[in-house]
């Protein structure tokens, strides 16, 4: 399937998509200059969010690019796992992270509000589907390498 729109309007989504992180990354950065506040887990859900939507774009990349061009489908599955890595360290640090003060009522949580259910389940069932997906594809031991022996022809 090839694309009749220029470069820069033949993915929409993925461009605004790129717009929210880059002015989430301003505003935490300008936050930190005039606070003391750390990373919280509301950030690091929508950190999470980004990662495993992208995770699923290289997915769909690496399958669509594997057959007619297996050596730039197996970058993009690296990319695909690598990621995955990424977000499972985003995962693990959101659960280390304490909870909020949910003592005030405007930071209460509540399940019954939200159809998809608390945050803290949010993330896990994002985080346990995103892994569905890589477990069918990768074996143990691919999650857990390093970055190794990929080259290009500007590496090189």
């Amino acid at each position: 399937m090839t694309s009749t729109l220029p470069v820069g309007e033949a993915y929409p989504y993925l461009r605004a998509a790129s717009t929210g992180i880059r002015h989430h990354t301003h505003s935490l950065a300008s936050r930190a200059q005039h606070t003391t506040s750390s990373a919280d887990r509301v950030h690091l859900d929508v950190l999470h969010t980004h990662l495993t939507t992208l995770h699923q774009l290289l997915n769909q990349l690496a399958e669509a690019a594997r057959p007619p061009h297996p050596a730039a489908g197996l970058h993009l599955a690296t990319a695909h796992t690598r990621l995955w890595q990424a977000a499972a360290a985003v995962h693990d640090a959101f659960h280390l992270l304490p909870v909020a003060d949910e003592t005030s009522a405007e930071t209460e949580c509540h399940p019954e509000r939200l159809p998809e259910g608390p945050p803290v389940l949010t993330i896990c069932q994002r985080h346990l589907a995103a892994g569905h997906v890589i477990r069918r594809k990768t074996t143990p031991s691919d999650l857990n390498t390093p970055l190794h022996g990929h080259t290009t022809p500007c590496s090189q």
